[in-house]
């Protein structure tokens, strides 16, 4: 089934160096035969990152090739996971890029057949535009961060940073010597997990938190969106932070 592929990239596109990053089998469409799922994309010379990311689906039945474009398609170590997203039982694809960036950035994509057609039910641009924070640091050795889609507050102790760190921003009676924002990074993480161990996956979302600097990290907003029918939707929300030497 690889080499199958293969064949067509390498006469289609052998020119741009496309191979297959990756694959994997399940049944997508719902048909009952084991469809074929390849990541596709063109190789950077002497360098892990890989441009022109592409899904391609080669259906059980017919075997006829499906390309599917993505919008961000460059990156690092492209990944597939195929699991039931929508309850259907039928596997929907996950999708995640590494972007190398120095936040830790992922480009991620759902995708799922619903009424007979392929649809993007999930990508990581509409949920760094809708999950939106601001991060203030506070007296007495705490930071607020504040979520504006779910109208939530999270109040972090930064005590575990240490002297040297708090000494550098808060006088002794514990008031900051100036004020001090941060800010929550676009996704770096998305993972499936069967929660409810009922066979559908709900999607468990990581956002890290930093602080004076993109490397001073303060901790990270996990959100578990679920499937509602016509979205994934927040089931809940939480802010994890670091631990400190005791």
């Amino acid at each position: 089934m690889r080499m199958n592929l293969q064949t067509v990239l390498s006469r289609e596109m052998n020119s741009n160096r496309t191979v297959i990053v990756t694959s994997k089998q399940g049944d997508i469409d719902g048909d009952g035969t084991s469809d074929n799922i390849f990541l596709t994309a063109n190789k950077t010379p002497d360098s892990p990152f890989w441009r022109n990311v592409t899904l391609v689906i080669q259906n059980g039945r017919t075997n006829q090739y499906e390309q599917v474009p993505m919008k961000n398609n460059e990156g690092y170590n492209p990944t597939l996971f195929l699991g039931d997203f929508t309850g259907n039982k039928v596997d929907d694809i996950l999708v995640v890029i590494d972007t190398g960036g120095s936040g830790g950035s992922i480009y991620a994509y759902v995708f799922s057949y619903l009424n007979g057609q392929l649809m993007t039910i999930f990508n990581s641009d509409a949920f760094n535009e809708t999950y939106k924070y601001d991060v203030h640091y506070e007296n007495q050795y705490k930071a607020k961060v504040n979520s504006y889609y779910l109208k939530e507050r999270y109040i972090l102790d930064l005590s575990y940073k240490g002297k040297e760190y708090l000494s550098e921003i808060y006088n002794k009676d514990g008031v900051l010597k100036f004020p001090i924002e941060g800010w929550v990074n676009p996704l770096s993480g998305l993972y499936p997990v069967d929660f409810n161990r009922d066979g559908i996956y709900e999607l468990e979302a990581y956002q890290r938190i930093a602080g004076r600097y993109n490397a001073d990290s303060l901790g990270y907003v996990q959100t578990v969106l679920k499937w509602n029918g016509l979205a994934f939707v927040p089931d809940r929300q939480n802010v994890a932070i670091f631990g400190g030497e005791i």
